[in-house]
């Protein structure tokens, strides 16, 4: 392992790197950082899971390489969201501690844009920005990219999920052809190769670990209910781990909200994080998660996107997101900066085929846990209170005047009562709830398997009523907000209380979809649509006024458009 002395890094920047803590080198900082450096002409692709440095690997190599003696911009990052911007220029910012007459500045929507154009008047060396706030600033002149030197993509694949692709080819035109381009990501998505196709030279492609796969330090594991059972699995989960410190990853903004609420009602640490909150509501709820006055954050995917908190013990995926490299990026938020971490899943026995995908893809097992029971849970809360117990100082001068008249009113107990009675009085909540506690594991059922019912993890589903009549549905979600018939069929396998519901074709467009299912379950179809959240935008769902289907004949399959074949099912 190199020193950061050894990667060519200047003195003054070292010294500002070991104030913070740093001591050496991560994989990606000792890869990146002297390709920049002693590279006056590169372009380079960085993929690496989020918490391996990546800031600083980019970032060292921009504040050494800035001439403080013009004032021009020249360097530029675009990261996601607000949170992430803000986390990347106040590490830029204790990193060039020591660098005199370098200017940092961060531009996003949700901040007053007068004070940004101030400051931006004044000279910036390099500007850290959120894509939609920076094409303002473009459109109204107030900022000038045309002498930048370097242009860094920070969490590509998520700026591309959220679909900023528009945005980025905007920004990207008012900047110098020559230049720079540094993309880091933590998958290869075809979006993220598509971007590096069309804006970057021949660039160095380096890969930290196995490119598209989870951390080396995070543990999958998943628990299997039924649907009605998932609440009561997340709290047995997160009280099954006294020192838990997690992130709960739901769906939608009403789910999210209603999980947070009901964890609020049954005594737990926890808020919500979801699109609906103004920014001064999400500054407040980061704070207090930040500094562990919550224990559980429930959040949306897109919420939740560019947060930066090390030290979380789990991930927890109420429900699976529906894209595989969402995943990647839940899982990625635990097992930071050397820390080891757990990303857990509840599942439903219809979903125990996207863990296999999910497997494959970022080419690590997941552990079948079982839901512990409520005997389980108790013994490891009351043995985890001992523990405390244990460790508690004792401050004498406080305690010793009072001791003899404690003593006084315990004599009638002897040890044993005395002991039972401490403990009931901190545990009986737990005791209480969990009498009685039934078993919520389920075991997946075995699917029979005829020709062609499964094939890539894609379902093909036979109808057994060559007349069965079919519902057309139009939904306003499409391949840009990422949709996959996997996450489709996933979403009406969710429908509670009705069974296996047979599914007819899919098209997959690039804005909306197109969706046949048995009519006898349309409105619970609708219902289970009906602004639900894919990737930061709400569905609408409504029938297509088309003539309904009949669906497949016996032992075939329905067809497709030969353009959408990849992208449907029947």
């Amino acid at each position: 392992m190199n020193t950061f002395t050894e990667l060519g890094i200047h003195d003054n920047i070292v010294m500002g790197l070991t104030a913070l803590g740093f001591q050496e080198p991560t994989p990606v900082q000792e890869q990146v950082i002297p390709q920049v450096l002693q590279h006056q002409h590169v372009d380079l692709i960085s993929l690496a899971q989020t918490g391996t440095g990546k800031t600083a690997a980019f970032g060292v190599p921009l504040i050494q390489l800035t001439d403080t003696n013009k004032k021009h911009t020249q360097g530029l990052v675009l990261c996601p969201t607000r949170e992430l911007c803000v986390q990347v220029a106040r590490d830029l910012e204790a990193f060039s501690k020591n660098v005199k007459n370098i200017h940092i500045l961060s531009v996003y929507g949700g901040a007053r844009i007068d004070q940004q154009i101030q400051s931006l008047r004044k000279g910036v060396h390099i500007i850290i920005a959120t894509p939609g706030r920076l094409k303002d600033l473009l459109t109204r002149k107030a900022v000038d990219l045309s002498r930048v030197s370097y242009v860094v993509f920070d969490e590509a694949d998520e700026m591309l999920q959220m679909g900023f692709q528009d945005d980025l080819t905007a920004i990207l035109a008012y900047t110098p052809k020559k230049k720079n381009t540094l993309l880091f990501s933590a998958t290869m998505s075809k979006e993220v190769a598509a971007i590096a196709s069309k804006y970057m030279s021949d660039p160095i492609e380096l890969t930290i670990g196995t490119k598209n796969a989870g951390a080396a330090n995070v543990r999958h594991e998943y628990y299997m209910v039924h649907p009605r059972d998932r609440y009561l699995a997340l709290k047995r989960i997160v009280d099954n781990s006294p020192d838990n410190y997690s992130i709960v990853f739901c769906r939608t903004r009403r789910e999210t909200g209603e999980i947070a609420n009901k964890l609020v009602q049954d005594g737990y640490n926890a808020d919500a994080l979801h699109g609906d909150l103004s920014q001064v509501q999400r500054d407040q709820v980061m704070k207090k998660f930040r500094c562990k006055n919550l224990q559980i954050l429930v959040a949306t995917d897109v919420a939740a996107r560019g947060l930066d908190v090390s030290d979380l013990t789990h991930v927890i995926n109420y429900n699976l997101p529906d894209e595989i490299s969402g995943y990647t990026h839940r899982s990625g938020r635990t097992g930071r900066a050397g820390r080891t971490g757990i990303s857990v899943v509840i599942v439903i026995p219809q979903e125990l085929y996207r863990i296999r995908l999910i497997e494959r893809k970022i080419q690590k097992m997941f552990t079948q846990c079982s839901v512990p029971s409520g005997e389980d849970i108790c013994k490891k809360q009351l043995l985890n209170m001992i523990d405390t117990v244990m460790q508690v100082e004792v401050d004498h001068g406080q305690i010793d005047p009072l001791y003899a008249e404690i003593a006084e009113k315990f004599t009638q107990l002897d040890r044993e009562e005395l002991v039972k009675r401490f403990v009931s009085l901190e545990f009986n909540r737990f005791l209480q709830y969990y009498k009685n506690a039934p078993d919520l594991n389920v075991s997946a059922k075995p699917q029979k398997q005829g020709r062609g019912n499964m094939i890539k993890g894609r379902e093909y589903i036979r109808d057994s009523k060559p007349t069965q009549k079919f519902t057309r549905f139009n939904l306003n979600v499409g391949r840009r907000q990422g949709v996959m018939p996997q996450g489709l069929i996933g979403k009406i396998n969710e429908i509670p209380d009705v069974g296996r519901i047979k599914i007819g074709k899919i098209d997959i467009l690039r804005n909306s979809a197109v969706l046949e299912a048995d009519s006898k379950y349309a409105s619970q179809i609708i219902a289970a649509f009906q602004r639900s959240e894919i990737n930061g935008k709400t569905v609408a769902i409504e029938v297509s006024k088309s003539p309904h289907s009949t669906g497949p004949k016996r032992g075939q399959r329905t067809k497709t458009s030969h353009r959408n074949r990849r992208k449907s099912i029947s």
